[in-house]
Formats: C-alpha cells, structure tokens, sequence
C-alpha cells in the first residue's frame, strides 16, 4: 500500500467503530435545502414584477409563474387588504419570498453545521 494513502488499516489509532464522515453528503443536502427556498423566492419575486409590469395575463409563462406563486403563497393569501393592488401583490407574495429565504438559508446553515 502507498504511504500517502489516507486509508491504513494497520493503524492502531484508527478508530474501527466510528463512521468515516465526510462533509460532501452534508454539503450537498445544504446546497439542495439553500438552492430550493432561492428557486421559490424567486418565482415569487418574478410574479411581483410580472404583476408590477403589467404583464400579458393570457401568456402561457406569465400564467405559469402566476400558478407556481399562487401554489407558494397559498399560505400567506389576503393577509393585507388594501386598496392599492400593486402594493397588496407586493406585500402578500414579497412576504412568504422573504420567509423562504430567511428559512432555508437559516436551515442550510444549520445543516452544514452538523
């Protein structure tokens, strides 16, 4: 066997019983945890602009953003009512879009500390 092979299995102060860890599993399930909460506050804040910008409503993509925000935002629907519908759009898809991202992040976090 090689010298510089990490593995020895000769050696007396390995330890048999503990499991080799490596942070790659637990890199990868922080990435997946950060990288989906972004992909949600980000079709969230594309409806936002979408709807500020008068996007065609009869369009296949803005109606498919439309859906995946309502889906997200089902939640968080009709918790501000104001008269401003711009505002009111801002407020109730702008909310749920800054909790994803404040969890997922938080969590990630969490994960890559295990």
């Amino acid at each position: 066997m090689p010298v510089n092979d990490p593995y020895n299995p000769y050696d007396p102060n390995r330890n048999t019983y503990a499991p080799h860890r490596d942070g790659a599993g637990v890199n990868r399930a922080a990435l997946a945890i950060h990288t989906i909460a972004d992909i949600a506050a980000g079709f969230l804040a594309l409806w936002i602009l979408l709807y500020l910008l008068d996007a065609n409503q009869g369009n296949v993509f803005v109606g498919f953003v439309r859906s995946v925000a309502d889906w997200l935002a089902g939640w968080s629907q009709d918790i501000f009512t104001m008269e401003t519908e711009g505002l009111r759009v801002l407020l109730n898809y702008g909310l749920p879009a800054v909790i994803y991202l404040l969890l997922g992040h938080g969590i990630a976090a969490r994960v890559r500390r295990i």
